[in-house]
């Protein structure tokens, strides 16, 4: 067998059934990290038909399908198993999306131009072998809501993008807060050169002090570079429900108090459990937005003596607390 093969199980389903997978992978603790989850809508016009795709690099074997079955428990499913064209696996994951406009930012593949209007930021983000192009709600949602962010007078100085993907959020917040210290993390070794490579091709100028961008590869905020730049004015993780409550405690201890954290990846139905976490880590919400059925959440660290205030306001698709 190539060690170049790509291979595809799909499994179709009504969504509250494939959403209950993504959240039993998630639990899956022991899960082969060689195999790349995700769920979607079949179409637009058909919102409860959904699918769930594993991509992987080699032929699926009995274990292999044997674990994807397990994660819709007693539900009997079908799993379609396809071999796919010899391209890398985890860029063909990601094929196929147009580009994005969220805010200030137009985030694109190469297949397509930059927008020639005043004011937006262009990013060229190819597919790769990191997660994070824009086209995922999760990651639309967060460069939606750091806009608004800034909007609302948030001043950053010092930022850190925890599970940064592609480098992508990091590089927004750095438009926004040009002048800030930022570092970026991952625990995938494979991101350090895919962020090298996109902050090359779209001006963001790599190294530690203000106004650049030093990459790190850790497992939460454990690397020294991580601990010493702390606190921080902006913490962002687009992650996982699941690593984002077990990492509650560290996430709030390395923000600056009045500092914010962003936080996605997690199901509108996983959001009460998060800002649990982060309530008892002495977080506030600021803002949530619901993408979908993607919640993402601006929370704020308490100023020592702060009173919290009750007014309350909406805006569309938004609803703040202060």
């Amino acid at each position: 067998m190539s060690a170049d093969e790509s291979w595809k199980i799909t499994v179709f389903g009504p969504r509250d059934l494939v959403q209950a997978a993504l959240v039993a992978h998630e639990d899956a603790f022991d899960w082969d990290a060689d195999i790349v989850i995700a769920g979607s809508e079949i179409a637009e016009d058909k919102p409860e038909d959904w699918q769930l795709e594993a991509w992987m690099g080699r032929k699926p074997t009995k274990a292999d399908k044997a674990a994807v079955t397990a994660l819709f428990g007693a539900a009997k499913v079908d799993l379609q198993i396809e071999k796919l064209p010899d391209e890398d696996w985890v860029t063909l994951s990601q094929h196929g999306v147009e580009p994005i406009r969220e805010g200030v930012f137009h985030v694109h593949t190469p297949e397509y131009p930059d927008l020639d209007e005043p004011g937006v930021r262009n990013f060229l983000i190819p597919t790769s072998q990191a997660f994070g192009t824009g086209q995922h709600a999760t990651t639309a949602g967060c460069l939606a809501m750091l806009d608004h962010m800034k909007r609302e007078g948030v001043l950053v100085r010092n930022l850190a993008d925890i599970g940064t993907g592609t480098g992508l959020l990091a590089f927004a917040a750095m438009h926004l807060w040009p002048h800030a210290r930022a570092v970026a993390s991952d625990i995938d070794a494979v991101c350090g050169p895919v962020v090298a490579d996109n902050a090359d091709a779209n001006g963001v100028t790599l190294g530690d002090g203000p106004g650049r961008l030093a990459m790190v590869i850790s497992a939460g905020i454990d690397h020294p570079l991580l601990v010493a730049a702390a606190p921080y004015d902006l913490l962002i993780a687009n992650i996982l429900a699941g690593p984002l409550v077990e990492l509650a405690p560290e996430f709030a201890a390395a923000v600056a108090p009045g500092g914010s954290v962003l936080l996605a990846g997690l199901l509108e139905t996983q959001e009460a459990a998060v800002r649990a976490a982060y309530r008892k880590a002495g977080l506030r919400l600021a803002a949530r937005m619901v993408r979908g059925d993607w919640s993402i959440l601006w929370l704020r660290r308490r100023r020592a003596g702060s009173v919290r205030s009750t007014r309350v306001g909406t805006l569309p698709e938004w609803s703040r607390h202060w």
